[in-house]
């Protein structure tokens, strides 16, 4: 593998800085873990890490900032300035090795060394094994080849695209299950492949997975979403190695669910296609939004059916992510776009018109047969938009619902979808959000203290009321004021 000659510049002067004082001070000082992985193949890192024979207490003697709390491990925080002032973090961690790991999660024994050659031998994969000497990143007439550590061939497995583990497998799995997700993540993030006898260790072991908490199972599954470009490769990876099982369970019941009539792909390889083609902040719930298919599906003479699989989606990706320990909020947020990301706008013109625009007739076909006739009987009215809007939790959520919506019908080439329906919404819905309407009970004029000064009694009738004028402001915003909401209240309600 070719090194870039530019790799020494492209390491921070704040980074060069901590790498002096401890040089100086008669210590080595190597690059280590990602950051150097990430510079050989010409991507920006995102934090650096040190590598020395200091000691803990040699560290903070040393530097004027530092953070101990990772001391008893060997890692200490260095707080260190640019040129211009700015403040950054730099692990510098002693050379260590580590034995007697409990419950394949962490070393009970962690002894200091004084060779980073025992301190490379210890991490997980051989691409992760590189170190930079930065003793000789300034030295005249140095080639990178000569500043790279390369003690278990690791750089041409960064050339040829493999994740491999450092020297046996089962002994890197026994000592930190959870390298067994960061290798499909790896493998997804970097667009690898993992070395079979990698792969076949990962299979092996996966009884080690038990000791694992589920929140670091949820965290590298995010990684695995968020920072691949093609997240379907990592999870098809969890698929192969058998964890997917373990821990999505729900996306591993969609394998050959078969939907004929308006897909080409089964549930799980169209969700994969899903999940690669959604933003952000829509792929959890791509990820989730057709997980109640194979709990719904059913069949007639006129083919097979999915009829509410996505209430019942979302349901069951409720109680997913309840398992992998995700907040409350974005369980609730997930939740919601699964139940609604079936939503369907027919605007009456675009029906009008239909046989012109030559659109989606399959899908009017089918919300016949499921017997959803209020959606292709007319358009929607002001007061039906605004009503979805506090359906789905308001303008954000409606966003995103679109952007889950449109991954969804791109990622399916049988689909008959066109943006027309979408930008016919978006149209209707900056209409009514001219109309500065309430779409919340907090959106209207008056609140409890406000009833209850107009002789409503405190308890459960305050909130019975404020529902009610919630929802006749949906359909008249002009009584969304303080003297006609008022109003409203003592002719209902005296």
């Amino acid at each position: 593998m070719k090194i870039d000659e530019t790799i020494t510049d492209k390491i921070p002067l704040y980074v060069k800085r901590v790498a002096d004082v401890l040089l100086e001070n008669g210590f080595e000082a190597y690059l280590v873990g990602g950051s150097v992985r990430d510079l050989l193949t010409g991507k920006e890192p995102g934090d650096f890490d040190i590598a020395t024979k200091a000691l803990p207490e040699d560290i903070q003697k040393l530097f004027p900032k530092t953070v101990a709390t990772g001391a008893k491990f060997g890692t200490v925080i260095v707080v260190m300035e640019d040129r211009s002032g700015e403040r950054f973090n730099v692990e510098v961690t002693t050379y260590r090795s580590e034995s007697d790991y409990v419950g394949s999660r962490w070393p009970s024994s962690v002894k200091f060394t004084k060779s980073i050659k025992e301190d490379l031998e210890r991490r997980d994969f051989t691409v992760n094994a590189l170190a930079i000497d930065l003793a000789r990143i300034d030295e005249p007439g140095a080639v990178p080849e000569e500043m790279v550590l390369d003690l278990f061939n690791g750089m041409q497995d960064l050339s040829d695209g493999i994740i491999r583990a450092v020297g046996e497998p089962d002994e890197r799995f026994q000592e930190d299950a959870l390298r067994m997700l960061r290798a499909c993540r790896l493998a997804s993030q970097m667009e690898f492949s993992i070395e079979p006898a990698t792969m076949k260790s990962i299979s092996e072991n996966l009884d080690l997975l038990k000791n694992i908490s589920l929140e670091r199972v949820r965290d590298e599954i995010l990684k695995m979403l968020y920072k691949s470009s093609k997240p379907s490769v990592g999870l098809d990876l969890l698929r192969q190695t058998g964890i997917m099982k373990l821990f999505l369970p729900e996306l591993f019941a969609c394998i050959g669910v078969v939907q004929p009539e308006y897909h080409i792909d089964d549930v799980y390889t169209h969700t994969l296609k899903v999940v690669d083609m959604a933003q952000d902040d829509v792929k959890l719930a791509a990820l989730f939004h057709d997980i109640g298919k194979p709990v719904t599906i059913s069949q007639d003479d006129k083919g097979t059916h999915f009829y509410q699989h996505d209430i019942e989606g979302a349901k069951i990706a409720e109680k997913a992510m309840r398992r992998l320990k995700f907040s409350n909020k974005e369980i609730e947020r997930t939740s919601l776009l699964v139940k609604h990301h079936m939503f369907y706008y027919p605007s009456a013109d675009w029906r009008k018109n239909a046989d012109e625009q030559k659109i989606d007739k399959m899908h009017l076909e089918r919300l016949r047969e499921e017997g959803n006739t209020k959606k292709i009987v007319g358009g929607w009215t002001d007061a039906a938009v605004r009503r979805f809007i506090a359906r789905v939790g308001g303008i954000d959520n409606l966003n995103d619902l679109i952007e889950l919506r449109i991954a969804d019908a791109t990622a399916n080439p049988k689909s008959n979808f066109t943006d027309y329906e979408i930008k016919a919404l978006q149209e209707r819905i900056a209409k009514v959000m001219a109309e500065d309407s309430a779409f919340k009970i907090t959106d209207l004029a008056i609140n409890g203290n406000d009833l209850i000064n107009a002789g409503v009694q405190k308890g459960p009738k305050i909130g019975e009321i404020l529902s009610d004028l919630l929802e006749d402001v949906m359909e008249n915003p002009e009584n969304n004021t303080k003297e006609k909401l008022l109003q409203i209240v003592k002719e209902k309600y005296s």
